[in-house]
């Protein structure tokens, strides 16, 4: 029987009209001419964009399913910031807030002035612009934390936007003694602005590069997960497994598989015009203190009979734990230990412990390897802060091993051969009880859309999700991100707030999944320490003693 696609004329010249139409339309709109790639790397044309209001438009995305685009969306919506209202341009700095006419007020207990341990302590924050003017919107990016320097204690507040220029900080009261209050303004909601417009209109500000060799050819060419489309065709090394999507533009002599590796190329240095780089001014108005209007700190009694050591707020969510005597203390989930080198060869016999990751989880491994004298390295002749790394305890048969993330990962130079995303390593793993994983995946994603982060750690949990199906008995911990000091550099790039964002979605990711999470923004939040990037020890031997009190607990053998 001969099928008739067209009954009448007029049918017939309206779908021929809607098929151009729509292949127009699909055209116009493509910034790149994408192929699915048979192979790792593809040629790819691209097309030049011209219109003004296209410049951010050049960042590709691979379709998701139904189920994920749901999840981005609910996320972007769900970790959205206040917006602050827009001042006229130039902006003026008078108009933004200030931290020296800014004020902390400590509110009155329920007990007429008395705190016990167990208790909250709740504070009002009041934000002014530099002439002393109170604000009437929200959106600062503000941290809190408690302190006893003495018993060597501290636990993170929780901060309140009441979008009035008003916020508040609940604090939980898990010790008896002094308790000193400290709320810094860590950028002012004006700033975030200019962060949030930075990552739309300029995700590569950061670069990146790779060296093409063949024969006696080299080229060096740009590469990042959203190039700018110009005349030059780009190599396309999108993952065939992920989707994870990588590209570099291509080296005019040399063919895209000739790529050998991956470095950090650098990053643009004016982004910022004169008047936005007032808003990020250490000491001024970027990560600086709060002062008191009166009392900085409380005395907390002891705990009444019957009253619970530390209950949850009943504005926010409660802390993770806390530091007394310098030793971090979990709330919910395992009980937290101390572990000498002995304690950790024995709670660590006879297993494996992958590691995945950045630098932050690298300082682990380090630890680790400082701390067991038995534990010996495998020279691999792997620069060091690339990897991989390998480290092994012969006698009491443990395998440590560090690998980094894929891209972007800003590295001093790294063989492509080497440069896995840890969602294929760990579809490669032979999971059993004995089996640890933990990674960390936070600190390089900061110039770039949302969206990357949050397809990076869609595909991670999946292979989490097929690693515990098939062996239940591996243990997954992630390491989450944490403050660090701020320069401008840092901040345009990977400011707080670009991690803070960052954390918040890892966590709603990972949610209900059968893995912990090392909280190491509160460990740092809560600390006395300055912060850094890389945390200093003190910090570190706690994380490692959280995460080994989840390997071998009290209760265990």
């Amino acid at each position: 029987m001969k099928a008739t696609f067209c009954t009448r004329r007029e049918f017939c010249a309206l779908f021929v009209f809607l098929t151009v139409f729509v292949l127009i339309s699909v055209l116009r709109h493509m910034d790149i001419l994408e192929f699915q790639p048979k192979f790792n790397s593809t040629i790819i044309m691209p097309r030049v964009s011209t219109h003004p209001n296209e410049i951010h438009s050049f960042c590709t995305f691979q379709p998701l399913s139904p189920e994920d685009a749901l999840e981005e969306r609910l996320i972007l919506d769900s970790t959205a910031w206040p917006e602050t209202p827009l001042l006229p341009a130039p902006i003026s700095l008078q108009q933004t807030s200030d931290p020296a006419h800014s004020t902390v007020t400590i509110l009155p207990g329920r007990k007429g002035g008395q705190w016990h341990v167990g208790d909250q302590l709740e504070v009002m924050i009041q934000t002014s612009d530099f002439q002393g003017r109170p604000k009437k919107s929200g959106g600062d990016f503000l941290l809190a934390s408690l302190h006893n320097r003495k018993l060597e204690a501290g636990v993170a507040g929780q901060v309140v936007d009441h979008l009035n220029g008003s916020y508040s900080a609940v604090f939980s009261l898990p010790w008896e003694g002094d308790a000193q209050v400290e709320v810094t303004l860590v950028h002012s909601g004006e700033a975030i602005s200019v962060l949030n417009r930075l990552n739309r209109e300029q995700p590569d500000r950061v670069y990146f590069k790779s060296l093409f060799h063949s024969g006696s050819l080299s080229e060096t060419t740009l590469c990042n997960v959203c190039l700018r489309p110009t005349q030059q065709p780009l190599c396309n090394y999108t993952d065939l497994r992920t989707g994870e999507p990588w590209f570099c533009y291509k080296p005019k002599n040399l063919s895209c598989d000739a790529r050998i590796n991956h470095y950090e190329g650098g990053f643009k240095e004016k982004v910022l015009n004169s008047n936005e780089e007032k808003l990020f001014q250490s000491g001024v108005n970027m990560k600086v203190y709060i002062r008191a209007s009166g009392p900085a700190n409380v005395t907390v009694l002891p705990q009444k009979e019957g009253q619970p050591h530390v209950k949850s707020s009943t504005v926010t969510s409660g802390p993770s734990g806390y530091y007394y005597q310098g030793v971090w203390r979990a709330l919910g989930g395992t009980t937290v230990r101390e572990f000498t080198a002995s304690a950790i060869s024995q709670c660590l016999k006879g297993k494996v412990v992958h590691m995945y990751g950045d630098s932050t989880i690298r300082q682990w491994y380090e630890f680790l390897n400082a701390a067991l004298p038995d534990l010996k390295e495998f020279d691999q002749h792997n620069p060091k802060r690339t990897g991989p790394h390998m480290s092994l305890d012969y006698a009491n048969n443990i395998l440590l091993t560090y690998r980094s993330h894929g891209p972007p990962i800003h590295f001093p130079p790294m063989d492509t051969r080497v440069l896995h995303y840890i969602a294929n390593e760990l579809d490669g793993l032979v999971g059993e009880p004995n089996t640890v994983v933990v990674f960390t995946i936070w600190a390089h994603f900061g110039p770039f859309p949302m969206e990357i982060y949050i397809r990076r750690l869609q595909s991670i949990r999946r292979a989490v999700v097929r690693l515990l199906d098939t062996t239940p008995g591996t243990l997954v911990f992630i390491r989450t991100a944490n403050p660090r000091s701020l320069t401008l550099y840092v901040t345009i790039n990977y400011s707080d707030w670009y991690t803070l964002r960052r954390d918040k979605v890892l966590r709603a990711i990972f949610k209900g999944l059968k893995v912990h999470l090392i909280d190491a923004w509160e460990m740092t939040l809560a600390h006395h320490l300055p912060h850094d990037l890389h945390p200093p020890p003190p910090i570190i031997r706690n994380m490692i003693n959280y995460l080994l009190s989840y390997i071998c607990p009290q209760n265990g053998s």
